[in-house]
């Protein structure tokens, strides 16, 4: 005799199915765990940079033939740990990103747009993963180095896209801003952009490109790729400052929504450009750089969350 198909109640009461209900009731969290991950993994491959730790492992998805993990023994270095650990955390972001799929992509109550966001993460790492290996293979060529970190910001800014659908409803989008303030505030997200590919062009060209025998992995001069660099942060600055005009404006203060969300800005963008002057000129001591990679990553989320800001759906 043919067993029948489960029905809805069965599946909802199996373990797996238990799972996926507490991840969509607790989709938010989710969402925000994904985001902080993003975020944190560009720190982690900082610190890979920073030490000089890209070859730490290598080979992968092995971090030496035969051995999946490093191994601790008296001639090594601490290259392979950093490495590993950066590796590590990808598989802390795939373990995100399946949640993330599950919370978002089950729940049929949602809209097919904001519950096709939640396949984003998951593919994301999934390609990340894929070039850190060729990254590690063809012994960390800059262009695919370069690429490696803007994916990863790409990610950021997704996931914080993600973030602010996750919190609205499936209706049409309404401007909550007028054109001109919602005007500005797209300007002030999709500059952040050449911010931040002009950033990595400067970390490239200096002394933590991440290859102890090679001090830069672009031959452009760093003096010069830091200023071009500090003209877009100004210019971001700038741009920052007029939304802030428009949207505090006596006659018609904008929601308090968005004014949070540029105060928000403000103070990230206020201790990056702190931190960039002062590695600057302090010899670029990596703890900064850490730092300053860090705060970029932060920034783009923000930016995201003021462009999100100008509109609302019921």
């Amino acid at each position: 005799m043919t067993p029948s198909p489960a029905s809805p109640v069965t599946l909802e009461a199996s373990p797996l199915g238990r799972i996926a209900s507490w991840l969509r009731r607790n989709a938010r969290l989710a969402v925000w765990a994904n985001l902080a991950g993003q975020i944190l993994i560009i720190l982690t491959g900082g610190l890979v940079r920073l030490t000089g730790s890209g070859l730490g492992c290598s080979t992968w998805p092995n971090c030496e033939p035969g051995q999946f993990t490093p191994v601790f023994h008296e001639a090594v270095s601490y290259h392979p740990f950093v490495e590993f650990g950066n590796r590590t955390m990808s598989g802390v972001l795939s373990l995100l990103g399946i949640a993330v799929l599950v919370a978002v992509w089950s729940d049929r109550s949602r809209s097919r747009s904001y519950r096709l966001l939640g396949w984003v993460p998951l593919v994301g790492v999934i390609i990340q993963a894929v070039i850190g290996g060729i990254t590690v293979l063809i012994d960390l060529h800059p262009a695919i180095v370069g690429w490696h970190m803007l994916i990863s910001v790409g990610l950021v800014a997704a996931s914080a896209y993600l973030v602010a659908r996750q919190a609205e409803g499936d209706g049409a989008p309404v401007a909550s801003l007028d054109r001109p303030t919602t005007l500005v505030s797209r300007f002030v997200a999709a500059w952040l952009l050449p911010v931040v590919m002009l950033g990595i062009l400067t970390t490239g060209s200096g002394p933590h490109s991440g290859d102890d025998e090679i001090a830069y992995r672009f031959s452009f001069d760093p003096t010069h790729a830091a200023r071009l660099h500090s003209m877009t942060v100004w210019v971001l600055v700038l741009s920052l400052a007029v939304l802030t005009v428009m949207l505090f404006k006596r006659q018609q203060p904008a929601p308090a929504r968005s004014r949070r969300a540029a105060v928000t800005l403000w103070a990230i963008v206020a201790a990056e450009g702190i931190v960039g002057y002062v590695q600057f000129f302090t010899g670029l001591p990596a703890a900064l750089v850490a730092l300053h990679m860090l705060l970029a990553a932060t920034i783009t989320a923000a930016g995201i969350f003021v462009l999100t800001a100008a509109r609302e759906r019921n």
